[in-house]
């Protein structure tokens, strides 16, 4: 294996400070579509604010639908992306430094896209405030603390702010970067937003210290996150949802689709900033190596269950298993599921050379994000769609409606839109952490594998 060139650091300011301090043409191009797809979608929830939400596809029995879907992809989403870099920070981990910043940043994007669309499912939103948080003004009525309407928006909450205290001290050093870089009236923002930082030893100490407790604090919260989602539908007495395996299996879930998510970013990145220098065929195969074995968890657990749906033995339980098995359209979309999910990345992920090709990477991870999409569709619409045993008990068949597709193109267009302002404002790879790399590097060689290793000096 060649051993490559190590960058200087003026070719790393320039590189990655570039497209934060010029704005090229393309960047208006792609500003100008996503803001349109975003703009279609604020204006389809006018209409549901005025017309009510009869636009909708909601039936007598599916009363929860695709935004509640969206909901639960979107936390899912954002899952990864600290959980990678505060894992990879604490186990000094070197393959992380030009990838974590992504992660990080699609976090928040995703987890503030998730938190609008329990606004939105709800229609009138300006009600919304009333059941969101424990309040007690004029009603004298307090909200119940076992309601879900509260679990969620304090656990969002917590992990947004913990994500945004984690992406904003490590931007310190950067931000004091682009300042001295910088004239005029960036400068200025700059110059507030790095709070004074100077490079010196002590701040870089309590830079350090700040990013390890941050790190360690936020895990338990991003597993606690998801688990709240999770109850929200097993603490329903409903089959398909009350299940004791659904905290672990939403958890496992959010990390596959939430990988796959930080790789479809990685290469949107490493192509449209022509970032190949830093964010190399080496990071997608560690990656890779680690979907693997998220991809493998997830199969357990949703095969855990559908164990648990059957051995029960519940009329119920067995009938909605039964409409998601054989009763179109869901069987097909379970079909759809396994084989995006498991049956075509996993396979192509086994072998180094495919791990290594970014197209590849970049399909199958696309792939796993449409199947985890169809899993949280089906998990939320078919316990809904079951037909009670009770003669005066009727079901229509939930169908999407235009609006509702709309409104999902345009999250997914929010959540790029995000990361592209952000990417304008502030360096998306970490100038600090690729440079404080070039320093450490050292290269070591394993059997036949040349990896990249740390030397460190202990302090006795």
């Amino acid at each position: 294996m060649q051993e490559r060139a190590a960058l200087s650091p003026a070719q790393i300011n320039g590189d990655l400070l570039h497209f934060a301090l010029k704005t090229p043409r393309q960047f208006w191009i792609a500003l100008g579509v996503l803001g349109a797809i975003v703009l279609a979608g604020v204006v389809s929830e006018g209409f549901i604010v005025v017309l009510g939400l009869q636009l909708l596809g909601l039936t007598n029995t599916v009363y929860w639908s695709v935004f509640i879907a969206n909901f639960v992809f979107w936390v899912g989403i954002s899952h990864a992306g600290v959980m990678i870099s505060a894992i990879l920070r604490l186990v000094y981990a070197e393959w992380r430094r030009p990838i974590t910043r992504c992660a990080e940043v699609l976090t928040i994007f995703a987890l503030a896209t998730a938190g609008l669309f329990p606004l939105i499912h709800t229609g009138r939103v300006w009600r919304t405030i009333y059941w969101v948080f424990p309040y007690d003004f004029t009603r004298n009525v307090w909200p119940d603390v076992r309601s879900a309407l509260i679990w969620d928006p304090s656990a969002i909450v917590t992990y947004l702010i913990g994500t945004i205290l984690f992406v904003y001290s490590d931007l310190l050093p950067d931000l004091a970067n682009a300042r001295d870089r910088s004239a005029g009236f960036r400068r200025r923002v700059y110059a507030v937003l790095s709070l004074g930082f100077r490079g010196t030893v002590r701040q870089w100490r309590l830079q350090t210290i700040a990013g390890i407790l941050l790190a360690s604090l936020i895990l338990p919260v991003f597993v606690s996150v998801h688990s709240i989602v999770s109850w929200d539908f097993s603490m329903a007495i409903l089959p398909g949802w009350h299940s004791t395996i659904f905290a672990p299996y939403f958890v496992i879930g959010a990390i596959h689709s939430g990988v796959a998510g930080v790789v479809t970013v990685m290469v949107l990145v490493r192509r449209f900033l022509r970032l190949e220098d830093y964010i190399r065929p080496e990071h997608f195969d560690a990656v890779g190596r680690l979907q693997v074995v998220v991809a493998a968890s997830w199969l357990f657990f949703f095969l855990m269950d559908f164990y648990f749906g059957i051995f029960s033995r519940e009329a119920a339980e067995i009938e909605v298993w039964n409409l998601r098995l054989f009763t179109p359209p869901y069987s097909a979309l379970l079909l759809v599921m396994i084989i995006t999910g498991y049956l075509i990345p996993v396979p192509l992920w086994l072998f180094r050379r495919c791990r290594r090709s970014v197209r590849i990477m970049f399909w199958t991870s696309l792939a796993v994000n449409v199947a985890l999409w169809i899993e949280r569709y089906m998990l939320v619409i078919t316990p809904l769609s079951y037909k009670e045993p009770f003669t005066f008990t009727w079901v229509t068949a939930y169908k999407p409606q235009p609006v509702e597709y709309i409104i999902t193109a345009a999250a997914v267009a929010l959540v790029l839109l995000g990361l592209l302002v952000f990417a304008k404002l502030f360096p998306i790879v970490p100038v600090w952490a690729v440079k404080e790399g070039q320093v450490l590097r050292r290269e070591v060689r394993i059997g036949r594998v040349t990896v990249p290793a740390v030397a460190r000096e202990k302090k006795y």
